[in-house]
C-alpha cells in the first residue's frame, strides 16, 4: 500500500507531488548580497533531487537589509530566483518564498550604516593622503555612526513594533506586495507569509501595546496580518499563499516558550479569518522572540517530537485548507501516523533534509534513511554564529556543488580497521560507491565513543546515528567482523586499509597520590561512583559527566583552566546544562589549574588572582580530554589511510570525523 506520505496533495492551484516540505530555514548559502548563487542553488536542486515536493526559501526580505538573508528588493534580482525556479521544476518540486520584513526600521538604520561606511572610506582616503585631522574627524563620525546604528537595532528589535508609524507600516505592506509579483515574475509557485517577526509582533497580546487600529483586540492586532495577505493576493494573484502561524505554546514549568505570535485560543481563531482572507496553506510552528533559537528549533531531549502537533490539529480541525506541522518530525513513521491521525497534511522535515536528502526517493524505494540527531551542532549553532549550516552526519551538505560521491574506476578490496563513527561512515562510502568492504571491530559492538555520548541527559537520541549504520551497512554487502583484532596477513589480503581505531582518556598531568580517580568515559560506560565528586576538565565531555552525576543525585564541582565552562556547547544546549547545573548546585572554578592531587584532595591556584583553592572529593573524575590511540602498523605492505579521532595530533568531534572519514573512502 502506497505510504500517506507520497500522496499529491492540492494546495491552491498548486499541485504537490508528495507531503514533504522543506520548511523555510536560514542556511547561510546566499551570496554576500542576498542573490541566489551557485552553492544555494545546488543544495535546494539537490533536494528536488531527492524528490521534497514542497520547497520554502526562508527570510527573503522584500527590502535592503544588513541581515545575511535572501534578498528580492529589485527587479535585477529576479533572474536569480528564475533560475532557482527553473532547477526545482525541471525536478517535479514546487518553491515558493517566505516573505519577512524584520522588526526593526530598516531605512533608518540603513542610513545610519550607510552613512558609518562612507565617512571610513573618507577616513582611509584621508589617511593615504596625509590629513590626519580628516582622517580622525571621518573616524569619529564613522564609529559614532555605527554606535547610533547598533543601539537603534537593539532598541527597535524590541520596540519597532509599538513605534511604527501607520505610513511605515504602510510601506512595509507595499513593499512585501511588491516582493510576491517578483516571485510571481520569478516563476516561484507561492510565497509563505512569515507570520512571526514584525507581523508576529504585531498580532502578538505580549509584544504589541498599540492603541491605534492595530492594538488591543484581538481583531485590531491580527488586522496588519490580514491587509497583508489581501495586498499579496492583489498584487500576485497566481501564486498560492502559506502563512506561517506562530504559537506561543506553554513550557512544563507553565511558562510562556516564544513572545510573538498568538496563544493557542486565538491562533485557531485566526486560522479561520486566514482562509475567509484567501490564503491557501497554513503552516504551524513555535512562535520566535525569545532570544533562544533553541525555543524555536530545540535540540534533541528538551521537549517532546513535534510538540506543537496538538495545535496544529485544532487549526485542520478548524479550516477547509491544508495544514503543515513542523518541529520535530524526525521519522517517516512519525509523519505518516501524524497524516493518519488527520492531525496534519503536510509534513515539515528542516534538520532532517539537511540529515538526508533523500527521504521521499528513500521512502519510495523502502531504502534506508539516515535520521537527524537534533544535536543543533552544524545547523542551528551555526545561524546563531552568522555561519553557513551544515549537518555534522552529512558530509556533502552545503557544498552539493563540489562534494559528492565518485564513480569508482575500479572495485577495490578495503579493510576498515575500527567500529566507531568515522570507520561506520568510512565504510558505508566506500561500499556505496562499489567497493568490497570489509570492517574489523574488536569490541562487541560498533559505535565507540558515541554510546558514552548517548549517556548524559538528554542525548539518547544520538544513537540513531548508529542505528543507521546497522540497518545500511549490512544492505550494501559490508562484512563486519566483530570482537576482531585483523592481524596484518588480513589487512595485507586488501587494497588499501582506513584506519579509525579511535582514542583514549588522556592521562592525568599532574602529580596524585594516595586518591580515587577513575575516568570520564569510565563514569558514562557505567563505573560505580560514590560520594561528592570532582570532575577535573570542563570541556564538553566533563561538562556532560557533571550533569549526568549530578542527575543522579552527587553532589557535584566542576573545576575548569580556561575561563568558561563548555566553550564548545552550542548557544541552544548550554542554557539547558546551566539549568540542571543550578538545579542540582553543580560549584564552578573556572581560570583554575590543579597543581597536585593528595589524599583525595585537589590543591589548585586560581589563575586569574593567584589565590590557592583546595578541594576535597570522594571521587575524582578525570576529563581532561582525549589521546589518539597508535595504530601498530607492522607488517603492512598495503596503503594505509588514518581518520576520525586517529588521523590527527587532535581528536575530532562527530562531524570531523564523519568528513574525514567520507573524503578519504571518496578518494580510493
Amino acid at each position: 500500500m502506497e505510504k500517506r506520505i507520497l500522496k499529491p496533495v492540492q494546495v491552491g492551484n498548486m499541485t504537490l507531488r508528495n507531503r514533504i516540505m522543506f520548511p523555510p530555514l536560514t542556511t547561510g548559502y546566499e551570496e554576500r548580497d542576498g542573490s541566489i548563487g551557485e552553492r544555494s542553488l545546488k543544495f535546494y536542486e539537490r533536494l528536488a533531487r531527492g524528490g521534497v515536493s514542497y520547497i520554502v526559501i526562508g527570510d527573503v526580505a522584500p527590502v535592503r537589509t544588513a541581515s545575511p538573508t535572501p534578498k528580492l528588493f529589485d527587479d535585477s534580482q529576479i533572474p536569480a530566483f528564475r533560475r532557482l525556479a527553473d532547477a526545482l521544476h525541471a525536478h517535479g518540486s514546487r518553491l515558493a518564498l517566505q516573505i519577512f520584513h524584520p522588526e526593526y526600521d530598516v531605512q533608518g538604520a540603513g542610513c545610519l550604516i550607510t552613512g558609518s561606511q562612507m565617512a571610513r572610506r573618507a577616513a582611509g582616503e584621508a589617511k593615504a593622503a596625509g590629513n590626519e585631522e580628516e582622517f580622525r574627524k571621518q573616524s569619529d563620525e564613522a564609529e559614532r555612526l555605527a554606535g547610533e546604528a547598533r543601539a537603534k537595532l537593539r532598541h527597535d528589535m524590541q520596540h519597532f513594533v509599538n513605534e511604527a508609524s501607520r505610513e511605515q507600516l504602510a510601506e512595509i505592506r507595499e513593499s512585501i506586495a511588491a516582493c510576491a509579483l517578483r516571485a510571481q515574475t520569478a516563476g516561484a509557485d507561492a510565497v509563505e507569509v512569515h507570520g512571526d517577526r514584525l507581523i508576529g509582533s504585531l498580532c502578538s497580546g505580549l509584544l504589541n501595546r498599540r492603541t491605534d487600529e492595530y492594538g488591543g483586540s484581538f481583531g485590531n492586532r491580527v488586522r496588519y496580518a490580514l491587509e497583508v495577505v489581501k495586498a499579496i493576493r492583489e498584487a500576485a494573484p497566481s501564486l498560492a499563499i502559506e502563512y506561517k502561524l506562530p504559537l506561543i505554546t506553554v513550557n512544563k514549568d507553565g511558562s510562556l516558550r516564544g513572545k510573538g505570535g498568538l496563544l493557542e485560543e486565538e491562533a485557531v481563531a485566526f486560522a479561520k479569518l486566514l482562509e475567509e482572507a484567501g490564503v491557501d496553506m497554513i503552516q504551524v510552528a513555535q512562535a520566535n522572540h525569545t532570544g533562544n533559537m533553541g525555543d524555536t528549533i530545540p535540540p534533541m531531549g528538551d521537549v517532546p517530537c513535534n510538540w506543537t502537533l496538538p495545535a496544529a490539529k485544532r487549526v485542520k480541525e478548524t479550516v477547509n485548507i491544508p495544514v503543515a506541522t513542523v518541529g520535530r518530525v524526525i521519522t517517516v513513521e512519525a509523519g505518516e501516523q501524524i497524516l493518519a491521525d488527520g492531525a496534519a497534511d503536510i509534513i515539515g522535515y528542516g534538520r532532517s533534509l539537511l540529515t538526508d536528502p533523500d527521504i521521499a526517493v528513500k521512502t519510495e524505494r523502502g531504502e534506508c534513511i539516515r535520521e537527524c540527531l537534533n544535536c543543533n551542532k552544524g545547523c542551528v549553532d551555526a545561524v546563531q554564529n552568522r555561519r553557513y549550516i551544515s549537518c555534522v552526519l552529512n558530509a556533502e551538505n552545503g557544498d552539493e556543488a563540489t562534494i559528492f560521491l565518485k564513480p569508482v574506476e575500479r572495485v577495490k578490496k578495503v579493510a576498515v580497521a575500527g567500529g566507531g563513527i568515522a570507520g561506520l561512515e568510512a565504510a558505508r562510502v566506500a561500499a556505496k560507491r562499489g567497493h568490497k568492504v570489509t570492517l574489523f571491530e574488536k569490541t562487541g559492538r560498533t559505535g565507540g565513543q558515541i554510546h558514552l555520548a548517548a549517556v548524559p541527559p538528554r542525548k539518547s537520541e544520538i544513537l540513531r546515528a548508529i542505528e543507521y549504520y546497522e540497518k545500511i551497512l549490512p544492505a550494501l554487502g559490508v562484512e563486519i567482523k566483530l570482537h576482531t583484532e585483523p592481524s596484518a596477513a588480513e589487512l595485507n589480503d586488501s587494497d588499501i586499509v582506513l584506519v579509525a581505531v579511535g582514542a583514549h582518556n588522556m592521562q592525568l598531568p599532574v602529580p596524585a597520590v594516595n586518591s580515587n580517580i577513575v575516568s570520564s568515559w569510565d563514569v558514562l560506560a557505567g563505573a560505580e561512583v560514590s560520594g561528592s565528586c570532582v570532575v577535573l576538565g570542563g570541556g564538553l565531555v566533563g561538562t556532560e559527566t557533571a550533569e549526568y552525576l549530578a542527575v543522579k543525585g552527587h553532589e557535584v564541582t566542576i573545576v575548569e583552566m580556561t575561563d568558561q565552562i563548555a566553550a564548545g556547547e552550542t548557544g541552544t544546549v548550554l542554557p539547558l546544562i546551566r539549568k540542571n547545573f543550578k538545579e542540582h548546585h553543580v560549584t564552578e572554578y573556572v581560570s583554575t589549574k590543579v597543581k597536585e592531587i593528595r589524599d583525595n584532595v585537589l590543591y589548585a591556584e586560581n589563575m586569574t588572582v593567584g589565590s590557592t583553592i583546595t578541594i576535597p572529593a570522594d571521587t575524582i573524575i578525570n576529563a581532561l580530554g582525549s589521546k589518539k590511540n597508535v595504530f601498530d602498523e607492522s607488517g603492512l605492505t598495503v596503503p594505509v589511510k588514518y581518520i576520525g579521532d586517529c588521523a590527527g595530533e587532535r581528536t575530532a568531534d562527530i562531524a570531523s570525523a564523519i568528513r574525514s572519514a567520507y573524503h578519504a573512502a571518496n578518494e580510493i
